[in-house]
């Protein structure tokens, strides 16, 4: 009887049209690469890693020694737009807050991106990230 059991739950498992296997969890959460061209404090290439708890977004740019903890992140789903705040430090030590605005293209795919442009008090550039 519990092989029967199990071998039930196993076929509906994966029958087509089930709204369970498609949901892959929040929209942003995820390892992301990419670059922030033009960025001469940080470099080019950058890393993000968010997280949702049911309540917030949260995450860090750059993972490491160089990290930057995102302060502020909201996504807006009329038109799938992202807004993400952090603070850093320039090489000087002097306080920079970056903000990021872009908007997520190729949602229902796995490796959906966003794009939009980065910019703090001083510069500012494209930016684009595909999740990993």
């Amino acid at each position: 009887m519990r092989v029967l059991l199990l071998a039930a739950l196993a076929l509906t498992s994966v029958l087509p049209g089930r709204p369970a296997l498609a949901q892959e969890g929040h929209p942003l959460k995820g390892s992301w690469l990419g670059t922030w061209s033009g960025n001469k404090t940080h470099g080019n290439d950058v890393v993000i890693v968010m997280n949702w708890d049911g309540t917030s977004i949260t995450g860090v740019i750059n993972p490491g020694t160089d990290n930057l903890a995102i302060k502020n992140a909201s996504l807006n789903p009329d038109g799938w737009l992202v807004h993400l705040e952090a603070d850093a430090k320039d090489k000087s030590g002097n306080p920079i807050t970056y903000v990021i605005d872009g908007k997520i293209e190729n949602l229902p795919l796995a490796n959906r991106s966003i794009v939009g442009t980065w910019k703090t008090a001083r510069e500012s550039g494209p930016f684009t990230i595909s999740r990993q």
